[in-house]
């Protein structure tokens, strides 16, 4: 008995289905978008933070960043896109979410070191993305590159040293 050839057209095409699964796959890890005011101002980029210290931490993550010193929030996000910390902030009140624990404070400061592993000047950041040299407490912010979307700022005093470097994307 001789088999007859099947068209290749008749019969699914095995690419498609993987294609499929993997929209599907990437749907189910994608995060709801946020709704931000288009008034308010908003960063999205890479951020890496080193501190020298004894254990010379580093940290990096791609980052979502709206609002002001007062009033805003802050995403880091792995570089698959998932969400390791939301960081929010409002009336003197600041909420940390990190995997399933919630953290609440009075303090965005400490939630934010929490988060970084060292202090850094929120007020003057901000400051800094918009391209205004602010003064902070032992930090020197370079603002060369920030019309190319790029900042770094360094801390001497108070120990430990510490980097950050920004790279915006929008």
């Amino acid at each position: 008995m001789q088999s007859r050839p099947v068209c290749a057209a008749s019969r699914p095409h095995r690419w498609m289905w993987w294609f499929v699964l993997g929209l599907l796959w990437m749907t189910g890890c994608a995060q709801p978008a946020r709704q931000i005011a288009a008034e308010e101002p908003a960063w999205s980029g890479r951020i890496a933070l080193q501190v020298e210290d004894q254990s010379s931490q580093s940290f990096s993550a791609m980052f979502e960043l709206h609002g002001n010193a007062q009033n805003g929030g802050l995403v880091l996000l792995s570089p698959l896109g998932s969400r390791l910390a939301q960081l929010d902030w409002q009336n003197g009140h600041a909420q940390l979410q990190s995997g399933q624990e919630t953290r609440s404070s009075d303090s965005l400061d400490s939630l934010l070191q929490e988060v970084t592993g060292t202090r850094i000047p929120i007020e003057a950041l901000f400051g800094w993305l918009q391209g205004v040299q602010v003064s902070a407490t032992g930090w020197q912010a370079d603002l060369s590159g920030i019309a190319s979307g790029r900042l770094t700022a360094r801390r001497d005093d108070p120990a430990p040293k510490a980097t950050l470097r920004i790279a915006l994307t929008r």
